[in-house]
């Protein structure tokens, strides 16, 4: 048995032996320290809300926007070594940030999926991972927010990809859901008793305010960025408890105090309009689908000052699943085929009252990489292009808490850049053919 003494030893060799993040290997060639990348842009919408500028240059130096200056610049002075990016044909703006994604895992029919729940760990998922996250990348989202993931496995992909041994975009991460025992996001439903495992805190459902206190403090010690909840039931969980409210008030009330006494935001997964209205007075960050919201909720969202993330793309992808005979079991079918047709009009009908939207897709409900199909959907509902970009650019970094660092391009901040042929303020949909991937300073894709 290992002795307190023996423990405390281990760790402080641990720690002295540890390698930093900074040191790992690199699969990807990163701008030498020395060298400048100088932009030149067609046309450069920096900050989304303001008017695009033409012709201009942005200077990049040690992964940062150092200057923004008109006209195409060929010599900067003091620089060793210039690297001009051509983009005279692009449109040119900031990496784009989705709010919710699930990154280590996606969408497969209802027998793969309990076939993969009975025989695969998380190491299959963590594999899964480093390929969606490359994908989200590659399609122009340089950033996301992770809001559920087996285990550690969100956790592993976050600190790999920020170390620079795999590509992938910035996450900010949630880890296991705090959920009820048999609710959304119990990922033990359905499955027989002899065959589910014991659990520890860090993912384990949880009852009462003092176990969702606990459950709150046991993924922070894990590492997590955020708190995620399931605050109703879900559509694609193995269960027939229905789209309402499943934590008490006291519970949500307990969770949010706990969450935010340790420096964490909580998003809270809710469809029902109850659930809804009772995070919202928990005080949660954001509410995630939104599917059933009514005035009374669009009232506490601008009381509160709470984010909608409102995942079209989901809702769109689920209806069209439920069509198909065996794809989902018939618990989940009905609710697919209910709550797909619903979620595209409540945030119309938010929007329009002016609740804050924050860019969101639910992906892995739905394909990875094509996240930017959310800004059809968003824009089919009402959104202005301009109001789409700054829903995944300024309002995504600022429920992220990353707003001082990406979400526009200005000096200091992150050199996360994308370029399109089109014009995104004519027409979204062009966001969908993204051309030019940099994230940090480093080149991740450069078409033509």
């Amino acid at each position: 048995m290992m002795t307190p003494a023996i423990a405390t030893s281990l760790l402080s060799l641990l720690a002295s032996c540890a390698t930093p993040a900074a040191t790992l290997p690199s699969t990807r060639a990163a701008a030498p320290p020395a060298q400048t990348q100088v932009l030149h842009c067609g046309k450069l919408l920096a900050v989304p809300g303001e008017a695009p500028r033409a012709q201009v240059s942005v200077v990049v130096a040690n992964g940062k926007i150092v200057e923004i200056v008109d006209g195409f610049v060929e010599q900067i002075e003091g620089a060793e070594q210039i690297d001009i990016v051509d983009l005279r044909e692009r449109f040119v703006l900031p990496g784009l940030i989705d709010c919710h994604t699930h990154l280590t895992g996606q969408s497969v029919p209802v027998a793969e999926r309990i076939r993969r729940t009975l025989s695969e760990t998380q190491a299959h998922a963590a594999i899964d991972g480093v390929v969606y996250a490359e994908r989200t990348l590659l399609a122009g989202f340089t950033t996301v927010r992770n809001v559920g993931s087996h285990g550690s496995t969100g956790i592993a992909l976050r600190d790999r990809i920020a170390s620079g041994m795999i590509p992938g975009p910035r996450m900010v991460v949630s880890g296991p859901a705090v959920t009820v025992t048999g609710g959304h996001g119990d990922w033990t439903n359905s499955i027989s008793p002899v065959l589910r495992p014991e659990q520890g805190p860090e993912t384990a459902t949880a009852d009462g305010p003092s176990e969702v206190r606990k459950a709150v403090r046991a993924r922070i010690r894990e590492g997590v960025d955020l708190i995620k909840i399931t605050a109703t039931g879900g559509v694609l969980s193995m269960t027939a408890a229905g789209i309402s409210q499943q934590f008490f008030q006291d519970e949500l009330d307990a969770i949010v105090e706990a969450a935010n006494r340790m420096g964490r935001k909580v998003a809270a997964h809710a469809h029902g309009a109850d659930g809804i209205k009772a995070a919202l007075r928990a005080g949660v960050a954001s509410i995630e689908h939104g599917t059933y919201l009514d005035d009374e909720a669009i009232d506490l969202f601008l009381a509160t000052g709470a984010y909608l993330v409102p995942t079209i793309h989901a809702g769109k992808y689920v209806e069209e699943q439920a069509k198909l005979p065996d794809y989902y079991p018939p618990a989940i079918r009905a609710k697919a085929a209910s709550v797909g047709p619903v979620i595209q009009g409540a945030f119309g009908r938010a929007h329009a009252r002016g609740v804050k939207i924050a860019f969101g897709t639910d992906v892995g409900v739905g394909d990875h990489g094509t996240n930017a199909l959310e800004f059809v959907y968003m824009h089919e509902a009402g959104m202005s292009p301009t109001d789409c970009l700054i829903s995944a650019t300024i309002h995504a970094a600022d429920l992220c808490g990353i707003l001082d660092e990406v979400g526009t391009l200005e000096p200091g901040k992150a050199a996360d850049v994308i370029a399109v042929r089109g014009d995104p303020l004519a027409d979204v949909a062009v966001l969908q053919d993204v051309r030019f991937v940099m994230k940090g300073g480093a080149v991740y894709r450069s078409d033509g």
